[in-house]
C-alpha cells in the first residue's frame, strides 16, 4: 500500500464517506499525504483540513476534479493546492453543480421509461448537502431492488453509452486549467488513458499551463504507468496519482492507497506548490523543472 493518495472523493460530491470519515480512514491505514478532489466542488475541503489536525503526520492537500467537455469525450482536470475560498472558483463550480442536478433528473426520466422508477426526492435525500451525482441515483436503484450493487447501475445503465446516460454542459479542458491557475492551484490531467489521444490532449493543455499528469492510477497496469511517466517526462511535466476512491464498490474499485503512488511524486508536487510565486509561474509557463 502506498503512503500517498492524491485522488479521493467524499460526500461533498459523489463519494460514500464524509470528509471526516475519509481522513480517519487514511490515518488508520498509515497514509502520509492525501488530496481531497471532489467533482466540481470544494465544499469538503475545510472539513477535511479540520479533521486532519487530529492526526500528526498526515497532510491533506486541498483539491478539486473539474469535469470538462472535449470533442472525443469527457476530460477531467485535477487542481491541487487551490484556494478553496476563491470566489470565482466557487461561483463557477456552483454553476457546474446545477448542471449535475439537471443531468440527474434527465437520467431519472430515462430510467422511468425503462421501467425503473425512483423518486427525485429520494435521490436528493441520499445526496444530502453534497453535489448530486450518479452514485446517488445508483443508491436509490439499489434500495428498490432494481440492481444487485452500486457498480451494477453504472455498468448496466448510467455509464457513458448506457441506456439511461445523460451528458451535461461542461467547460473546456483549457478553461479548467486556466480556472485552476487563477485559483492559485496546480492543474493536472486526470487518468489520461481514459481519454482518446492523451498525448495530443497533454500537448494542448501544457500550452495553457498544465503542470502534470496522473500516471499512477488504480486501473492502469505497470506498462501503462511506465508509458505515462515517460510521456510526462517528455513534456517536462510532473507525475501524480491516486485511487479515485469513492467507496462505491469494494469488489470493483481501487481501495485507498492502492494506486501505488511513490512518495517522491507527492513531494515534487508539494515542492512546486511551495516555490515562490515568481518561480512557480516560470515553471508553469514552460521553464524546466524536476520531473
Amino acid at each position: 500500500m502506498s503512503q500517498v493518495d492524491l485522488h479521493l472523493h467524499t460526500t461533498a460530491s459523489d463519494g460514500v464517506f464524509s470528509p471526516e470519515d475519509i481522513v480517519a480512514k487514511v490515518a488508520r491505514l498509515g497514509l502520509r499525504i492525501i488530496a481531497i478532489c471532489d467533482h466540481d466542488t470544494v465544499d469538503g475541503i475545510s472539513r477535511a483540513l479540520a479533521a486532519a489536525k487530529a492526526f500528526t503526520g498526515l497532510r491533506v492537500i486541498p483539491g478539486v476534479e473539474v469535469s470538462t467537455d472535449f470533442p472525443a469525450g469527457e476530460v477531467h482536470v485535477l487542481g491541487y493546492f487551490i484556494d478553496h475560498t476563491n470566489k470565482e472558483l466557487g461561483a463557477t463550480l456552483k454553476r457546474m453543480r446545477q448542471t449535475r442536478r439537471e443531468r440527474a433528473q434527465g437520467m431519472i426520466a430515462k430510467l422511468d421509461k425503462l421501467g425503473i422508477h425512483i423518486d427525485w426526492s429520494r435521490v436528493q435525500e441520499i445526496a444530502g448537502s453534497g453535489s448530486i451525482g450518479r452514485p446517488h441515483i445508483a443508491q436509490a436503484m439499489l434500495e428498490k431492488g432494481y440492481i444487485d450493487s452500486i457498480g451494477d447501475a453504472f455498468y448496466r445503465y448510467i455509464s457513458k453509452g448506457g441506456p439511461a446516460y445523460v451528458g451535461r454542459i461542461k467547460m473546456t479542458p483549457e478553461e479548467a486549467v486556466k480556472l485552476i491557475l487563477r485559483s492559485g492551484g496546480l492543474p493536472v490531467l486526470a487518468h489520461p488513458l481514459t481519454i482518446d489521444d492523451p498525448e495530443a490532449v497533454t500537448t494542448r493543455l501544457k500550452a495553457v499551463g498544465l503542470i502534470g499528469i496522473e500516471a499512477y492510477y488504480g486501473e492502469f497496469n505497470a506498462e501503462q504507468v511506465s508509458y505515462l511517466v515517460k510521456m510526462a517526462h517528455g513534456h517536462n511535466l510532473i507525475v501524480t496519482g491516486g485511487s479515485d476512491y469513492h467507496g462505491l464498490d469494494d469488489a470493483r474499485e481501487t481501495m485507498i492507497g492502492g494506486a501505488q503512488v511513490p512518495l517522491e511524486a507527492a513531494q515534487k508536487l508539494i515542492a512546486l506548490a511551495e516555490r515562490p510565486a515568481s518561480k512557480a509561474a516560470s515553471s508553469i509557463l514552460g521553464s524546466s523543472h524536476d520531473c
